[in-house]
Parts: C-alpha cells; structure tokens; sequence
C-alpha cells in the first residue's frame, strides 16, 4: 500500500503496486513537486479563530507551495495562530499574511516555537518537523545577504541590527540615527574636535544640546535659554539686557506686575488701560451673545449666562429648579406675532415689583425679558411680561 510520509506528502508506491499504471501516479508526484516549488494562496481564516492548515496526500494543496500567500475571509479582530499540518513535515517557506484587519497571525507547527508575521509582511522560515514539539524558525532574523551591491525599494533594520561596512548613496528618510563618531560629507561627528557643516534640518532632543554659532536656526519650535546673548542682548542673569523684538507671539503669559504700554499689571495700583478688543470664550464682553432662535419648548442651560434667547413660532421658556447661581441672567426675546409663555419650574420666580411667587408670565409680542438668578431656587424676571 502506497505511503505520504516525506515532506510534500508525495505518494510513495510500494515495490510491486500499481502495475501498468504507476506512471500516472508518478506524473502527478511530478506535478506536485513542481507546485512545492511555486506561489499559491490560501483563504485560511473563515472565522475570527485560530485555524489548521493541512498539507494533503498525493493531490494539489496551496499549503504545499514555497510561495505561502495567506489571506481570510475573516475580519480578524487579534493575532490568531496559522498551524501548519502534519506537524512531521520539514521544510522552508515564503509566509505572506495578506488576512483582512490588519492583523499580525502567528505561524505554528506544534508545542515549539512559534513566527508571528505582521499584516501585510512576509517572512522566510523553516519548519522543523519534529512532531509534538515541532518548531516554526524565522530565518529572516539572521539571514546574511551577499557583499555585492544591490538595491532595496524599502529595507529596515531591527534594533539589533546595523549597516556595517557598506556605502550607502541615499537613505531617504531616517527616523533615527545614533551615530557616533565617523563624519558626514567630510564633516566630523562627535569627538573633542567637532568639524563645521551645513544641515537642511537638524533636531535636537530633550536631552541634547546646540552649541555654537548658528547664522539661521530657521523655526524653533522649543528654547531653553539659560544665560547667554541674543544680537548682543544678555539673556537671564542677575543684569539681563534690554532688546528689540520685530515680533514676539506668546500663547500663554502669566504677568505678575510691570506695565504693557505703560499699562501697570497686577499689583495693588493697577493702572487704566485702552484695548482694541476685550473678549472671553464667548465672544466681545461689550456685546450680549445669541444663544439661537427656538420654536419648541427650551429650557435654560448655565450655558445661556450672558446672553440672549430668542424664541420664534411655536416656540416656548422653561427656567428650571436648582440650576443657577446666584448673579447668573439671561435675556429673551419673543420674535412672534403672539405672546409666549415662559414657565417658571424654579421654586421661587418673581416679576420685578411685584411680591408673589408666579408659576409662569407671559412674554408679550416682541417683547424682551430678562431673568435675573438670586440663587438657585429664586429668580426675579424683569421687562415685557404679566
């Protein structure tokens, strides 16, 4: 009886089987050696769930290829596990993860050691084969390529890893580079005699420092200056000196005394000040902000302080209970051919001049009212109301 037990699970005929017909049985071992050494992909996620791939005997299977493109018809929502049976097969492959979700899938043959190949990679392994324990290896990690010079469209190296020995023309965009020592374009880098050279770009981080003379630092988005002179101003130290500044933006700035234009801030003589515009976060403190036309029934938020509501067709105020503070006020405005009713939901609302608790007023037509808070269960309502 005919066995499967080499590595591509090729049909071994037994010394006296298949007389007359063993030449058929080994065309198709032809052909699926040759697919062992080819490209071939493989749906092998259709659930969210870790799955089995399984080598078959003696006929085309996908996970024979050399070439392993995986992909799912899953969405994988996390790194699931890709075994490769039977876990007595050993041999080396190409591992695409081409799955749907962007997910890392971890490439396994039994209890050993395991690949994980992140979504839209690929990695070189072998597969050892060993049973039970079987192992899933990345040669990718150690793989030593020749000396002779090539071109990569994207090479990266791993944080153990490094360029050594080898001339490289552009390096494109580097992330980050530790260098140390050596030169670039003649320039030293490093060392107790640094040489002079121009960058484009040049960062330094938090712990790193600029020294020397720059002629055009271009944007700066962060400085620490600590002593020192700018165009021949001194900078901090006991004696600072005076300078001019063609233009200074501060996002923030905490002034506690001194002037602005002769202006005296802070202290306990603060002085009279001109300013072109003087507003808070909601808008010129000269002018009463619209809160927005309603035409249902609204009732007041704290948002409303300081500015004014105005109430269209169909439209009505409620002033709720325990809401308010003391000083807050909002005006309304009725904007209708009718009167519209404001509803008084607080504990305590007054119509100014008038001593007795009201559970609702009446706006007249184009009338406006404003509604001052004593606490907040009290308000007095002043203007166009009855």
């Amino acid at each position: 009886m005919a066995t499967y037990t080499n590595n591509l699970r090729l049909k071994e005929i037994t010394t006296g089987d298949e007389d007359g017909t063993w030449g058929t049985s080994t065309n198709n071992n032809l052909d699926l050696i040759a697919e062992s050494l080819g490209y071939s992909t493989q749906d092998c996620f259709s659930s969210d769930a870790d799955a089995t791939t399984t080598v078959a005997d003696g006929i085309t299977d996908p996970a024979r290829a050399l070439y392993f493109k995986v992909t799912s018809s899953a969405t994988l929502t996390a790194t699931r596990t890709l075994t490769i049976a039977p876990n007595t097969i050993s041999r080396v492959m190409f591992i695409e993860n081409a799955t749907t979700g962007s997910q890392s899938i971890a490439i396994s043959q039994g209890s050993g050691a395991n690949v994980t190949v992140a979504n839209g990679s690929s990695k070189l392994v072998y597969l050892d084969g060993a049973g039970a324990t079987a192992a899933v290896i990345d040669i990718s990690t150690s793989l030593s390529l020749a000396s002779t010079s090539g071109s990569f469209a994207n090479l990266t190296v791993t944080s153990t890893g490094n360029f050594s020995g080898a001339t490289i023309s552009n390096l494109g965009t580097v992330t980050t580079a530790d260098i140390n020592g050596g030169t670039v374009d003649g320039v030293t880098i490093g060392g107790a005699s640094a040489g002079a050279g121009t960058f484009t770009s040049l960062n330094a981080t938090d712990g790193g420092s600029l020294t020397g003379t720059w002629s055009n630092l271009g944007t700066v988005t962060t400085v620490d200056i600590n002593g020192g002179t700018i165009d021949g101003v001194t900078i901090g130290g006991a004696s600072a000196g005076a300078g001019t500044f063609s233009s200074l933006t501060a996002t923030t700035a905490d002034i506690n005394g001194g002037t602005v234009d002769g202006v005296t801030i802070g202290g306990t003589s603060a002085g009279a000040g001109t300013f072109t515009t003087l507003a808070d976060q909601d808008g010129s403190v000269r002018a009463i902000p619209p809160v927005g036309t309603k035409t249902s029934s609204y009732t007041l938020t704290t948002s409303d302080v300081g500015q004014y509501v105005q109430v269209g067709s169909g439209g009505s105020i409620v002033i709720p209970d325990a809401t308010f503070s003391e000083g807050d006020a909002v005006s309304i405005f009725n904007n209708t051919t009718g009167s519209v009713t404001i509803t008084c939901s607080i504990t305590t609302a007054y119509v100014a001049g008038v001593d007795s608790d009201k559970a609702s007023v009446t706006l007249d037509t184009r009338g406006v009212a404003t509604i001052l808070f004593i606490s907040g269960t009290v308000c007095v309502i002043t203007g166009n109301v009855s």
